[in-house]
């Protein structure tokens, strides 16, 4: 019935379109190229031909040829690869945005190196302003200590600073940040949050942990309007040029979903975005009362999601874990009221919204799936507006063997950064000890469970080049080649995996698989044209692979310099 369905649309899409020979033409046409349908019953081809917007036929040059006419625009592509349009399954647009535009410290080689950055601020920064940052992570740093006021203040002892770690779970403050902020050594942690304090005389270190970082951030200056439109403009310019047609934006307000909405109208955007809203909170609950956004702006923009937070992350130990960390006292944290969460949870079964949670810890996925599995057979399937939920659990980095094959029995989606492992892998020993890791980062045995698995990169706490989350999924080695114990290279996937994780799984986990995620006829015509040929170079050679064209809707919306 799908192939029947598919058919009929081209058709529809070609009726009524005629040069002056009466023979049907499409509106654009690729030739030569090396193109990876993903789609299993027609894998390989040579030619795309596309009309309004949706592929119309993909097959030989010859076939292509035959829909040539007087206004096709032909690109003849000399042998570079296409593939389906690529998804980012978790990024972060905004904050993408805001790396391009402020002072990113991602690279960040040690504590000397930050202090270098921060002074190069400093001396261009007025007296008394805000010095924000983010991106540093202490893992590869010697040694692989958090900063600390102490670092931060001979550099800037008079402008407050706050420097995130690349995670966004953890930030440094500097003391005329904390003075400000009114934070000594009584001051309490707030829920959900922690100020690291100094073991022998409890003043605080700068160092804040997941919520406590809200007490410094709000009253760092807000950006303008015009600063947050920006961001999303500048967030847009990336991923088109990095060849991403689509993005899963984790989380947000409605004051994000009308600025992009805006800038939709206005023309200035045009990747697709698939949006989730932050929750608990007010704009889920707008969201759940009147209910999802679907596929405006010429199936560009959806927002049917709430983002839910239960724990931190592994490198500010604040990841939830089942046991303690082994290089400091504790197992983490969970962050949100768990009856509140469930009370959300049949709500929004009921209203046909999907959910996705961030869990990192093996605790915190152990909890989430069983507040899932409660909110399942609390609403059965007649009593929701989407039979098949398609919930998520974003990151799902350290799995429990007892709870991996829960997610294919739930039809939970497990959405992971193939990045994360090759950058964690470094120092994710020091955190959980050597036997602990064989539960982490566990794509093959998810997949092999009979889950999908989409990827992302969680973009900017990593770079947000899909070239990487490719090569770290197929190789699962640092991008210098480095593999140490631990890292268990039997975790990764197959290139026709690691594909289906950037094309057809994030359709699947968006509702979206009879609109995009391979290419075939009828539908959206998603390209991303690549330099060379991933699946079949050497593992070394992906990381190098660039983007010479991005597709969307069947316009060309990037094209590299020659």
């Amino acid at each position: 019935m799908r192939t029947v369905l598919l058919q009929m649309s081209v058709i529809a899409a070609l009726a009524g379109t005629a040069d002056h020979a009466g023979a049907t033409t499409a509106d654009l046409v690729f030739e030569h190229g090396n193109v990876h349908t993903a789609n299993p019953e027609q894998s390989h081809a040579t030619g795309i031909a596309i009309r309004a917007g949706r592929i119309a036929l993909v097959g030989s040059d010859s076939d292509v040829e035959a829909l040539i006419g007087a206004g096709t625009q032909v690109v003849d592509l000399h042998g570079a690869t296409v593939l389906p349009g690529l998804t980012d399954s978790h990024y972060h647009l905004a904050l993408v945005g805001a790396r391009e535009a402020g002072f990113d410290l991602a690279g960040t080689t040690g504590i000397e190196d930050l202090r270098t950055r921060l002074g190069a601020r400093v001396a261009v920064a007025k007296p008394g302003d805000w010095i924000t940052g983010s991106g540093w992570i202490e893992g590869a740093w010697k040694p692989a200590a958090f900063p600390t006021r102490f670092d931060l203040d001979p550099v800037s002892p008079d402008n407050p600073v706050f420097l995130r770690r690349g995670d966004l779970h953890a930030g440094v403050a500097n003391s005329a940040a904390l003075r400000i902020v009114g934070i000594d050594r009584t001051t309490p942690d707030p829920p959900g949050g922690v100020i690291m304090r100094d073991e022998q005389t409890g003043e605080p270190t700068g160092m804040l942990l997941e919520r406590a970082q809200a007490l410094v951030m709000r009253h760092i200056p807000k950006p303008t309007e015009a600063d947050l439109r920006e961001q999303l403009v500048l967030g847009t310019q990336r991923s088109i040029a990095h060849c991403l047609c689509q993005i899963h934006n984790p989380g947000g307000s409605y004051a994000i979903i009308g600025r992009l909405r805006q800038l939709y109208t206005d023309g200035l955007i045009k990747l697709r975005v698939y949006q989730a809203v932050s929750g608990p909170g007010p704009d889920a609950d707008r969201l759940l009362q009147e209910g999802p956004l679907l596929r405006q702006f010429d199936d560009r923009f959806t927002v049917r999601a709430i983002k839910l937070l239960i724990d931190g992350s592994l490198g500010s130990r604040t990841a939830a874990l089942l046991e303690p960390y082994l290089d400091a006292p504790g197992s983490g944290l969970l962050r949100d009221d768990l009856d509140r969460i469930q009370a959300m949870l049949a709500t929004a079964l009921r209203q046909g919204i999907q959910v996705w949670t961030h869990a990192i810890g093996d605790r915190a996925n152990r909890v989430v799936l069983d507040l899932y599995e409660q909110a399942f057979r609390a609403v059965p399937p007649a009593e929701r507006k989407v039979q098949e939920p398609r919930w998520r659990i974003e990151h799902a980095q350290i799995l429990d063997p007892a709870d991996l094959p829960r997610f294919a029995v739930l039809g939970v989606i497990p959405s992971m950064q193939p990045s994360h492992a090759i950058t964690d892998l470094h120092w994710a020993e020091s955190r959980l000890g050597l036997a602990r890791l064989d539960r982490t980062y566990k794509w093959r045995s998810l997949i092999a469970s009979g889950t999908i698995v989409p990827g992302g990169s969680d973009a900017p706490v990593e770079s947000g080049d899909p070239m990487v989350e490719f090569y770290a999924a197929v190789a699962r080695k640092g991008l210098d080649g480095f593999s140490g114990p631990g890292w268990h290279p039997e975790e990764a996937v197959t290139r026709e995996q690691a594909l289906k994780m950037l094309t057809i799984w994030p359709a699947e986990a968006a509702f979206e698989e009879d609109l995009r995620g391979s290419i075939e006829p009828g539908k959206l015509a998603d390209l991303s044209i690549l330099s060379a040929d991933i699946m079949r170079i050497p593992e070394v050679e992906i990381p190098k692979t660039r983007c010479l064209m991005t597709i969307i809707g069947g316009e060309i919306v990037f094209r590299a310099a020659e």
